[in-house]
């Protein structure tokens, strides 16, 4: 299908806390989107998947009501593995309870008549980064999210990828060594998540004997000296850092880009990532750029539209 050119895509981020909506407009095919017209509801997701589907839609058709002109589409990233095929929630955990099998993309579609398609958040913000971000201009790139939890994008020759069923970049399940005995939120045995995310952070400084306090306060705690905390965060990233090198073995990317809540834990924690990162790493890829997110919240509302647009152009 042919894109004409100036394009609006109505785009929508869905969380555990909150969604946002915009539009994603294009002037022209080689031209960076501008988001507009950003608004955000709470999400509310103790009420259920089908509440929540009914206030996604809701959403999109505040979102369509501001649009000027023709909108070509809908573009979703969301919360939870996205079945690559139908558009469906294949699975998501207890932060959306009753999310799993909802049918996102035929239920928009059908409610606003555009083509629709929907993509994992993570997958969604690594793609708007890839595409005009941190990673503009590499063909490969890895994405890696650590905020509450662990997940991660993959780009490659440009485009996301997805895998046989849509759930390629799951990078928070990769086996850790360190995290032996550590709980995790979907199973028995222990994961990166469990050592590297925020959720992971807090438990495991509340464990050790500190206060039960966020991540953030942690990580404060760690820049005025407090040695728990610094443990705990150099832990962290330590972790993170010999997963990366791990991960850059299998893919050989141009670049690495680290986003998330966790990416603000300072000094201690990113010098840890990339000593672990060298000292796992072959000494060819030590000089890897390892870089920083650039597009912050607008990063999976570009990217789910470029997605759309890759639907519509057939470039999956």
């Amino acid at each position: 299908m042919n894109v004409e050119y100036p394009c609006t895509v109505a785009v929508v981020d869905v969380g555990g806390t909150k969604m946002a909506g915009a539009l994603a407009h294009y002037s022209s095919p080689a031209a960076e989107p501008v988001i507009e017209g950003r608004r955000s509801v709470p999400t509310n997701a103790a009420r259920g998947g089908v509440a929540v589907l009914d206030t996604l839609c809701d959403l999109v058709g505040d979102v369509l009501a501001s649009a000027a002109g023709p909108v070509a589409g809908i573009g979703v990233g969301t919360a939870g593995c996205v079945d690559a095929h139908t558009g469906s929630i294949a699975y998501a955990n207890e932060l959306m309870p009753g999310w799993t099998g909802q049918p996102v993309a035929d239920r928009l579609a059908h409610a606003h008549g555009l083509p629709t398609a929907v993509l994992n958040d993570v997958k969604a913000h690594a793609l708007g980064e890839a595409r005009w971000g941190a990673a503009r201009g590499a063909q490969t790139c890895l994405v890696v999210a650590a905020g509450t939890g662990l997940g991660g994008g993959i780009v490659a020759h440009g485009r996301v990828l997805l895998g046989a069923h849509g759930f390629a970049g799951e990078l928070g399940r990769t086996p850790c060594p360190d995290a032996s005995g550590e709980p995790r939120t979907c199973g028995n045995a222990s994961d990166l998540e469990s050592i590297a995310a925020g959720s992971g952070i807090e438990r495991r400084y509340a464990a050790a004997g500190g206060d039960p306090v966020t991540g953030g306060e942690i990580a404060q705690r760690a820049l005025q000296g407090e040695e728990l905390a610094r443990r705990i965060i150099e832990e962290a990233g330590s972790a993170l850092g010999e997963a990366i090198a791990t991960w850059t073995d299998l893919l050989d990317p141009e670049l690495v880009v680290l986003s998330g809540s966790v990416c603000n834990a300072g000094p201690a924690w990113r010098a840890a990532v990339q000593a672990a990162f060298e000292r796992q790493a072959p000494a060819v890829m030590h000089a890897l750029p390892i870089v920083g997110a650039t597009l912050k919240d607008n990063a999976p509302l570009i990217g789910a539209a470029e997605y759309l647009l890759d639907t519509l152009k057939g470039r999956l």
